[in-house]
């Protein structure tokens, strides 16, 4: 996963042209539907730099020409270790890996970093195919909670120690 230079998340986040940005993203990663997104990381970067290289980074698949979408952490680890995972694919390039690969990667991060206790992901109720998908890596369910921008979610945690484990174990030869 590659790094999103700090001005081009804050064109994307703009109502202003994305030329700067056009290298870096797909129609989808620059459209509405992501606007958001961006603008929630802008304010974050120049709030909390630290965050900065923890959060939202493109997914590269060599062979497309263009990122199929984005993945990292909403932040650094907090207080008591946890950080949280997102990602979002390029519609028209889902259910070829892409977000599986990116959440390998991310937990892989995550075990080696010694501040990093728990991994979380949320996710809204009515999705049921993300939830099978983190709880393919061992993810359990753990509460609720109320996002402003996304409504209720189902919040999922895992160990960072036992994310690496569970991975390990379902890519072991057989």
């Amino acid at each position: 996963m590659d790094a999103i230079p700090a001005d081009v998340v804050h064109a994307l986040a703009s109502d202003e042209s994305i030329s700067a940005a056009h290298q870096y993203v797909s129609p989808y990663l620059a459209g509405v539907e992501c606007r958001g997104l961006w603008r929630m990381r802008s304010k974050q970067i120049i709030d909390t730099p630290g965050d900065a290289p923890w959060i939202t980074r493109l997914m590269i698949d060599p062979d497309v020409t263009m990122p199929v979408g984005v993945a990292g952490f909403h932040g650094a680890p907090d207080a008591t270790g946890m950080v949280e995972i997102g990602y979002r694919v390029d519609p028209g390039l889902r259910r070829r890996g892409h977000a599986r690969r990116s959440v390998e990667i991310l937990l892989d991060v995550a075990r080696r970093h010694p501040d990093v206790r728990t991994v979380r992901a949320s996710i809204s109720p009515d999705n049921a195919p993300s939830s099978a998908f983190v709880e393919s890596f061992g993810f359990i369910e753990v509460g609720e909670q109320w996002d402003d921008e996304d409504g209720l979610e189902t919040v999922y945690e895992v160990p960072a120690s036992t994310a690496q484990q569970d991975q390990a174990v379902r890519t072991a030869p057989r």
